[in-house]
């Protein structure tokens, strides 16, 4: 049940005032929606609750969680938007606003789904505060998807693992992602999802007390190398990325040797490495396991060390070993950086870590620009590949391509690849040169003659791995040719060949 004082205690540092308006806001929502039910019967009350406590869990500010309560009352409550500015405040009425234009996304064809995902892309695109909402909203009605007409769960699912779930972990909140991913595939693939509970049920039972035992022992083994301020968790692998792994290993599970992982938290970098020692020089290393996401964080800022060693008594397990900050980074994503106090300020410098979210290239000047209204409320320095989803276009006969051109370009599993200079490039999976080439900039691009992959000359259409070193050479008299068509793996690196190729046949002519 709904209890104001349950969302304080979630809110992360709030003031006297802050908790005041919040209460304000919770019972000016309560009274605004009380007239309407849910499809389970509950009052809707309820659903802008639970938005609001959800954002509240994962540490947004108190204007977020306020508009978190009041997202539905312009549309579902017949609120103006005078009285929102009047009551709270125009950055409270901005937000709301924001959430507000997104619209309820409508499922029944591909041409009205395209229009609704451009609203959410352009919103993104003005204040990423906006989307946060909306991710919120979304888990509450993945939570309660049971009490929705079976012949619209499927669709919400599907929409859910393609889209929202991707969004989600793009921005880094794995809080969100993890629990998206496993709530809708119980409706997307309810066969698969059994198969999968049951194997993941059967092998976590027999990991619980082997890892509590484990743990006591590294626990004793930090201590005597002077790690004693340390703290250890747990981690299970959520269900669905289970189920993607088992996939990859014909269903069987004892292949998969990071189902649960435990993880150890320090106070500082340093002490990450030092851990790491200690743990090697005790349990032997699965060769090929050790992945330092600390020097080379993932595309989406997640930072940690990982390494699968043997436990001694026939096991194997996954250990993550990180900071206090990278694991509420890793937990909150974005939200870790946008935690607003008052009017509109923020504790951390929001363009300092946006900036840290754009690739690293020097040089390259992005050619995308984006209808915005830049306030005092929002920031106009957003990530490159928001803006980029913001200023798609596609044409009324390219609806399916275009959700499909999301699918691989944005929100499919992503690699990173280095220039020479080590600058990190940001890539669909199975990404090729000629992709990456394009991403530098279509001058690049263009004029490609040749590429080196880890200082090796190499086909164009090789596919890139994880950590690849790439070098392109370029020729001011070299063309793109329709081979390269094949050899692209990105709808955008396509599109920018096919423009290429239809300028050089007009000059022709």
């Amino acid at each position: 049940m709904p209890s104001v004082k349950e969302l304080l205690a979630a809110g992360a540092d709030l003031t006297k005032e802050d908790s005041e308006l919040i209460e304000k806001a919770y019972y000016f929502a309560e009274k605004a929606h009380a007239p309407q039910k849910r499809f389970s019967g509950e009052p809707y009350f309820n659903h802008v609750y639970a938005t609001a406590l959800n954002l509240a869990k994962i540490g947004m500010g108190p204007n977020t969680i306020i508009a978190g309560l009041l997202h539905d009352v312009l549309e579902d409550a017949e609120v103006d938007q005078a009285t929102i500015k009047n009551e709270f405040s125009e950055e409270i009425l901005f937000l709301v606003e924001g959430v507000t234009k997104l619209g309820k996304i409508r499922y029944h064809g591909a041409q009205r789904h395209t229009k609704s995902l451009q609203k959410l892309f352009v919103a993104m695109a003005q204040d990423l505060r906006v989307i946060i909402i909306k991710l919120a909203d979304r888990l509450h009605n993945m939570q309660t998807l049971e009490h929705v007409p079976p012949e619209k769960q499927k669709r919400i699912a599907l929409e859910t693992l393609e889209i929202y779930a991707p969004l989600a972990y793009r921005l880094g909140i794995r809080k969100f992602t993890r629990e998206l991913e496993d709530l809708a595939f119980k409706y997307a693939f309810p066969a698969e999802y059994e198969q999968t509970r049951k194997l993941f049920r059967e092998k976590n039972k027999e990991n619980e007390k082997r890892l509590q035992k484990f743990a006591k022992s590294t626990i004793k083994t930090l201590a005597l190398g002077g790690q004693t301020h340390i703290r250890i968790e747990f981690r299970l692998k959520s269900i669905y990325n289970t189920f993607r792994k088992l996939k990859t290993h014909n269903m069987d599970i004892e292949k998969i040797y990071d189902l649960s992982a435990m993880r150890i938290i320090c106070p500082s970098i340093t002490d990450c490495y030092q851990i790491l020692g200690l743990v090697h020089s005790t349990w032997r290393p699965l060769p090929g396991r050790i992945k330092d996401y600390i020097a080379f964080p993932k595309p989406n800022e997640y930072r940690s060390i990982h390494t699968t060693i043997f436990t001694g008594d026939g096991g194997i397990l996954e250990i993550q070993i990180r900071t206090e900050e990278m694991h509420r980074e890793a937990e909150f994503g974005v939200a870790s950086h946008l935690i607003y106090k008052g009017k509109g300020k923020a504790k951390t410098d929001p363009i300092t870590w946006l900036k840290s979210l754009l690739p690293r290239i020097p040089g390259v000047v992005s050619n995308t620009t984006v209808s915005q209204t830049p306030t005092k409320y929002s920031y106009s320095d957003v990530p490159h590949w928001i803006k980029e989803l913001a200023t798609l276009q596609p044409k009324d006969n390219e609806n399916e391509s275009f959700l499909e051109h999301l699918k691989i370009d944005f929100f499919g599993e992503r690699i990173f690849v280095f220039t020479p200079k080590g600058d990190v490039v940001d890539l669909p999976i199975g990404s090729s040169p000629v992709d990456f080439a394009f991403a530098i900039h279509s001058a690049v691009g263009e004029h490609m003659s040749g590429a080196k992959v880890n200082g090796k000359l190499t086909g164009f259409d090789t596919t890139l791995q994880n950590g690849d070193i790439v070098e392109i050479t370029t020729k001011k008299g070299a063309r793109p040719n329709r081979k390269w068509l094949a050899s692209a793996r990105t709808t955008g690196a396509k599109k920018k060949i096919l423009a290429s190729l239809q300028r050089l046949e007009q000059d022709s002519k």
